[in-house]
């Protein structure tokens, strides 16, 4: 067929395009051979035929050029010869193209990065089975309010919903857990974070275990054998991946499990990454809170009927939570109403503001770049002004000297995009290992779209930056612009304008970048020196659980705990020690409702609520909190006998106005307990205000876990060791978790806010060299190119002060005009960042002054070079050389 055959002789002159130029070549000498042959033949001499023939036949190199635009892939041909001639010029430039290279692979690369993250956290699918419908349920303290609290469920709300639903194909239950892996052979305890969750949860989300099986519900089950699955992770770290492990028996909390399977590579649960071990719910927890309206500890995930909305699901369970409230008046805390929403939105939380935040600063710092390089190329065109104005008179194509620029702005951008992605492989490496706690980080990393992202971004960038330079180099009056190429005149007023006008943008971007790092960092500080009503310098915290046959009796876990004070306030340099539930900053935890017993009952469905800490005696003097009224626990009074309770501030000023709290009862579940001291405030985050909390007696023997604190007056984090060794020697299959001091602790609390300001911080101050560096380039070869006015103004009596300030005002013009585009431009963004701040305002004049004070001297400091060279110029040697 015709078209094969076209396409066969395409193909042929792509592949053989070498070889027919040749015999071009070789067909035309033949036949300017021969016609010269005939005239010589007819008498004329050789010289006289060989021109003779010349005329006749006409330009060779016409000829071949006319011929050769027959041939097919003649656009291939030209691009590959601006691509090559690209590539010599930047060699010759080297530090051109270096700059310009280095400053597009970190605008190309940052953007990468965030594309990647956002991509991988936000937009990238879940890996379970149609992920779209699977769900999280929250119980809500109010029906149709959008700015209402929502809680984890209570047992009993999860058995009414998941029975009597109509809008779910399943529901499956789960709640958090520590757990402690007993030692075996030489491996040490180690304690695990793991999670109950009932049967169904891993088939409700589409998984299926790499070894083994998962649960039945014959698993799930109060009277079952205990069963725990592996996550992939443990099982190679901690059992060399052996196959044999599973129906092997291991010790969790000293009671014995069999493991029946491990979980694939690739999952990780939803709701937290450092998840580790799955255990069946009702094997674990008491039956009492399977049914409990009160406790609310479990997070529910669901899988919607098909054709079913979440609005619609809002609705169903709502129903059937206000049939179950009004049918437990008595009880205030059951929820009112029901949140569902996506379990990928669920697992991103308050990320999806930050990394948004974050993309828009790396995209600012990426249109700064190209702004950079458009102006490097707009100078690097004025400089070869001369050379275009020639090749226009010799016939040159304007289109083909703008295609010359932009594909040497594209190898550029290309060489940027290869240094970004390494670059943003780095990142995104760095940011798996400093934020192994942010959801799906597992998941973030370069692939596919992230390289055609980063295609995509050349392509912009190119036609952006080369864009830019390659309009700048027009001039329709040739001559004009021959003359002002000559030595001794100035650059074009058009060109020097669109410097200065690219100038501007950078600097209201970079101010705009400038001013959220301010008010990111402004936050920050106020978050880490937020006054959380503790000692927070040279205390040491660990978390001790226990759990087993040995620690289940009251008795046994007061004894231990008793016994491991004693010791540890025993050690050398050790000041004060106590034991408290979850120290300051340590999180919310729990809280409990209760009763003030000399107070009327309160309106059916209303009762207080406060935060309940479990701490022995010594525990306030331990952390420096003040005692405001009364005193601390009775250290002789234990179990039965230690019905005593301290109260923090917030909970007298709320619960106890105007009385006098110290004998006062208060009811909390089945226990009534005396009030005997009233403790100053504390924070459970460093960004929350203090909320009211009541302090029940350690020695109670009720709790089995939670935080020693130890104070020193010197080297604190020294006594670790020393006190993890009197755990090992009371119980050797005890492991001690969360080992840090509370600097380190409230560190880790506002890990995420100091990650957001540094990140914003990095961007920002890049920006600012870059306009900085783009400021100092500009004026220095606006300067070099002025030498001959410059020299003549001195000549004519200009002073050097008068030049100094000329050239200085000269690059402070286009600074200024862009501080106060990037101020106004500010306002606007800062508005973006306002619930990110924590008691810092979004316009907070401090910062827009320190913002404004710092461009100021880093623009001085760029033009005052440029400008001393100008106000030191020899203007007779100047005008000697022109």
């Amino acid at each position: 067929m015709r078209w094969l055959e076209q396409l066969r002789m395409r193909i042929g002159m792509l592949l053989g395009r070498g070889r027919a130029a040749t015999e071009l070549d070789a067909e035309l000498r033949e036949h300017l051979v021969r016609q010269t042959e005939e005239f010589v033949a007819a008498g004329m001499s050789a010289e006289e035929a060989r021109l003779r023939a010349l005329r006749l036949f006409g330009n060779p190199a016409l000829i071949r050029e006319q011929a050769r635009s027959t041939w097919s892939w003649n656009a291939v041909e030209a691009l590959g010869r601006d691509v090559r001639y690209g590539v010599r010029t930047l060699v010759r430039s080297r530090g051109f193209a270096l700059i310009a290279i280095v400053v597009m692979a970190l605008g190309i690369g940052a953007n990468v990065a965030m594309f990647t993250i956002v991509r991988s956290v936000l937009l990238k699918p879940l890996p379970f089975s149609d992920p779209g419908r699977l769900m999280m349920v929250y119980e809500r303290d109010a029906a149709g309010d959008h700015d209402a609290t929502f809680d984890l469920v209570a047992g009993g709300m999860f058995a009414e919903w998941k029975h009597e639903n109509k809008t779910f194909q399943d529901l499956a239950l789960a709640s958090d857990a520590e757990f402690n892996l007993s030692a075996s052979g030489s491996q040490l305890p180690e304690k695990l974070d793991g999670v109950n969750c009932s049967w169904n949860l891993l088939g409700l989300l589409g998984v299926r275990p790499a070894e083994g099986r998962s649960f039945t519900a014959d698993d799930d089950r109060p009277a079952a054998n205990g069963t725990v699955m592996l996550t992939w992770g443990l099982w190679k770290r901690r059992f060399g991946a052996d196959p044999g492990i599973v129906n092997q028996t291991v010790h969790i909390n000293s009671r014995p499990y069999t493991v029946i399977g491990v979980l694939p590579a690739w999952f990780v649960y939803p709701k937290d990454p450092s998840v580790q071990l799955l255990t069946a719910v009702n094997h674990d927890k008491p039956a009492a809170w399977m049914e409990s309206l009160v406790h609310h500890s479990f997070a529910v995930t669901g899988r919607l009927r098909p054709d079913v909305t979440p609005e619609q699901a809002t609705a169903d369970l709502a129903l059937i939570s206000r049939r179950v409230r009004n049918a437990h008046r008595d009880i205030p805390v059951i929820g009112k109403s029901a949140m569902v929403r996506p379990l990928l939105e669920d697992m991103e939380g308050n990320a999806r503001q930050t990394l948004y935040v974050l993309f828009a600063a790396t995209s600012c710092m990426l249109v700064i770049a190209c702004l950079n390089v458009a102006n490097l190329l707009v100078a690097r065109g004025a400089a070869r002004r001369r050379e275009h104005a020639i090749r226009l008179a010799l016939g040159g194509g304007r289109l083909r000297l703008m295609r010359e620029q932009l594909i040497e702005s594209l190898l550029v951008c290309v060489g940027g995009a290869a240094a970004g992605l390494a670059l943003a492989w780095a990142a995104v490496v760095w940011l798996a290992k400093a934020r192994p706690e942010m959801s799906r980080v597992e998941s973030i990393q370069i692939d596919g779209p992230a390289v055609l992202f980063a295609a995509g971004l050349i392509v912009v960038s190119a036609l952006s930056a080369g864009g830019i330079g390659s309009l700048a180099g027009r001039e329709d009056r040739l001559l004009a612009r021959l003359q002002e190429s000559g030595r001794g005149t100035s650059m074009a007023i058009g060109r020097v304008r669109l410097l200065k006008v690219l100038l501007t943008l950078e600097v209201g971007l970079t101010v705009v970048l400038l001013v959220g790092a301010g008010l990111l960092l402004k936050s920050y500080e106020r978050l880490r020196s937020s006054d959380m009503g503790c000692a927070t310098r040279e205390v040491l915290t660990m978390r001790i659980a226990l759990f087993g046959s040995r620690f289940r009796d009251q008795s046994q876990r007061v004894n231990f705990f008793s016994d491991f004070l004693s010791r540890v306030r025993a050690l050398p340099g050790v000041d004060a020690a106590g034991i408290v539930q979850a120290v300051p900053g340590q999180g919310n935890w729990e809280d409990r409702p209760f009763t003030i017993v000399e107070h009327p009952r309160l309106p059916a469905g209303q009762t207080g609520v406060a935060l309940d800490r479990w701490a022995d005696p010594g525990y306030f003097a331990a952390m420096g909190i003040p005692l405001l009224r009364g005193r601390s626990f009775d250290a002789g009074k234990r179990l039965d006998g230690a019905r005593e309770m301290v109260i923090s501030k917030s909970f007298r000023d709320q619960w106890l106005p105007g009385e006098e709290p110290i004998g006062k009862h208060v009811r909390v579940d089945n226990l009534v307990l005396t009030i005997v001291g009233v403790a100053g405030d504390t924070r459970s985050s460093p960004s929350e205000e203090p909320r009211p909390i009541a302090y029940m007696p350690l020695y109670s023997g009720y709790p089995n876990y939670g935080t020693a604190v130890i104070r020193s007056s010197h080297q604190v984090d020294q006594l670790a060791l020393p006190v993890e060794k009197i755990v090992q020697s009371m119980d050797r299959n005890l492991p001690v978790s969360d080992v840090m001091t509370m600097d380190q602790l409230l560190g880790k609390s506002t890990v995420e806010a100091g990650f957001d300001a540094t990140l914003v911080s990095v961007f920002a101050g890049l920006s600012l060299l870059l306009a900085a560096a783009g400021l100092f380039g500009v004026l220095s070869y606006l300067v070099a190119e002025r030498t001959t006015e410059i020299a003549l103004r001195m000549a004519l009596g200009a002073s050097r002060r008068q030049v100094l300030g000329k050239v200085m005002l000269d690059g402070l013009r286009p600074a200024l005009l862009g501080l106060g585009m990037g101020l106004a431009a500010s306002l606007a963004a800062a508005r973006a960042v306002a619930s990110m701040l924590y008691r810092t305002r979004p316009v907070d004049s401090g910062v827009f002054a320190l913002v404004s004070t710092a461009l100021l001297a880093v623009t001085v400091l760029a033009c005052l070079v440029p400008a001393w060279r100008a106000s030191r110029l020899d203007p007779l040697g100047a005008l000697r050389v022109d």
